[in-house]
């Protein structure tokens, strides 16, 4: 159904569940998945943070090429990809862009008697601006 895929991740583990989720759908429709890292710049000029800036796109390239094990393992084709920008609009934005067809992404779990709490979060922001589908796993 979904053959162009793209999977937004931090650096941490919990994105785990979204790029396996986002492999099955890959494997059966032989799509791709990309996995896309966002830095966001801190509040000074950008040359003067270059240095700092080419250490952590690094770092976060290293990530991500532990995070396709699973992919790679299952043959499904990838591409790992770090961008510069805010969070929510960047993702929005490579998925125009580049013509992704469904963005999975984690989500956090919503407590019912406070479901106005998560209204801020990345998730949400992804899942109201996206004019592609979005699939939360929590």
């Amino acid at each position: 159904m979904f053959r162009k895929i793209l999977v937004p991740v931090g650096l941490a583990e919990k994105d785990a569940r979204a790029i396996e989720v986002a492999r099955d759908l890959a494997s059966e429709s032989g799509g791709t998945v990309t996995l896309l890292h966002i830095i966001e710049p801190v509040d000074l000029p950008f040359e003067e943070m270059k240095d700092f800036y080419a250490r952590l796109e690094e770092k976060s390239l290293r990530i991500l090429e532990e995070r396709v094990a699973p992919l790679r393992e299952a043959g499904v084709r990838h591409a790992a990809q770090v961008e510069y920008g805010d969070r929510a609009s960047t993702i929005v934005g490579h998925a125009e862009n580049h013509g992704s067809e469904v963005i999975v992404m984690t989500s956090h779990r919503v407590d019912p008697a406070k479901p106005g709490l998560g209204w801020t979060t990345l998730s949400y922001k992804v899942a109201i601006l996206a004019q592609c589908p979005v699939l939360l796993v929590k």
